[in-house]
């Protein structure tokens, strides 16, 4: 939208020019989605109030110590993924290059896995209880989206050539590179799991948006590098030029978590429900295939990694042993049933994503 704004003034005043770099406009998609965030957010918080859009507590019988620190929270409004998801949108189209593929495909993707999440909601409200959509269906939705984006890069995207190949962190050259079906598993893979790992954390106020921010704001400095020529040939990394333009999708995604933050922090206001956390996962998890950095999300994400990990083990321990591993899971409430207050257990998984975030960062050179 800023080429039809401000570019065809450039002749007259000069200092449009500054909208033609990418980072002056990353700074504003930041800018413009927080303060959106910011100005609409008492409106949606009254609006979801209204339409008695509460969110369930997990059952009592299921864990009864859980279930007394969070009774409280019993009727706090949900849904508000729906502000964030359409401030994020408001901050890209209005500073991103809408000729490039990439700011379409992020768009649309996290646009889509809030549906996903929005129709998870609504059932959960309906049915007043804590869940909405099967496990099962959640995962053939966003497979059906994630193997949709793979066959675009493999047939159709600027990368096709090398979409295949895996790079890994800290290793320079070493490449697996694999078929076609099995890239698509992969995408399937990364891409999901995501998605449900962020909707895992979602269970304390400002814990999921806070390492959103973070992750957010790793990507869009390693995006704004891979889309970089002079960068990539210093750091001997794959240029790609279209992912340039991500690291305006993620700077939005940064200063929306930042404006939902404002109304999500200890006590919260709203939370961001199904509808923000798919939402948030499905767009990392995009944007780490759409610059060719997956393995590296493992890193970035680190908490999101150690919630979903969490989960599995208590699962499968249970299962096989009979015996939890946790107190609770996922892993926050461990923490929380030994006695630690929420918003420590909130500052220090946010320290954590931080030092997972530059760790992520630094892993570009130190290969």
């Amino acid at each position: 939208m800023y080429k039809y704004l401000f570019l065809p003034w450039i002749d007259h005043f000069f200092a449009f020019n500054v909208f033609r770099y990418i980072t002056f406009r990353m700074g504003l998609a930041a800018l413009t989605a927080m303060v959106v965030t910011i100005l609409v957010g008492p409106y949606v918080i009254r609006k979801l109030y209204s339409l008695k859009m509460g969110q369930e507590i997990r059952n009592k019988d299921e864990c009864p110590p859980l279930h007394a620190l969070h009774k409280n929270k019993q009727g706090t409004p949900t849904m508000g993924g729906l502000l964030f998801v359409f401030s994020v949108l408001a901050g890209t189209f209005l500073w991103g290059d809408l000729s490039h593929p990439y700011i379409w495909i992020s768009s649309a993707g996290i646009f889509l896995f809030g549906a996903i999440g929005f129709v998870d909601d609504y059932l959960k409200i309906k049915k007043k209880r804590s869940q909405g959509l099967s496990p099962r269906q959640k995962f053939v939705a966003q497979a059906i989206l994630a193997l949709l984006l793979g066959f675009y890069l493999l047939k159709f995207s600027d990368i096709s050539t090398f979409a295949k190949n895996i790079y890994l962190p800290f290793i320079k050259g070493l490449v697996i590179s694999n078929s076609e079906w099995f890239y698509l598993i992969f995408v399937v893979l990364v891409i999901t799991g995501t998605s449900n790992a962020v909707n895992l954390t979602d269970g304390l106020d400002g814990l999921a948006i806070g390492c959103t921010i973070i992750c957010s704001t790793a990507f869009a400095v390693i995006a704004y590098v891979v889309g970089n020529k002079i960068f990539c040939n210093y750091l001997f990394l794959e240029y790609i030029r279209e992912s340039a333009e991500l690291s305006v999708f993620c700077s939005a995604m940064v200063g929306a978590g930042l404006g939902f933050l404002w109304f999500n922090a200890y006590p919260a206001q709203v939370f961001m429900g199904d509808t923000g956390a798919l939402s948030i996962g499905g767009a990392l998890g995009l944007v780490a295939v759409l610059i060719k950095k997956e393995l590296y999300l493992i890193l970035i994400g680190g908490v999101f990694v150690m919630e979903a990990l969490s989960v599995i083990l208590q699962v499968t321990s249970f299962r096989f042993r009979k015996k939890r591993i946790f107190l609770c899971s996922p892993l926050h409430h461990h923490f929380e049933m030994k006695g630690w207050p929420e918003t420590k257990v909130t500052a220090r998984f946010w320290i954590l994503a931080i030092i997972f975030a530059l760790l992520g960062i630094s892993s570009l050179k130190l290969r």
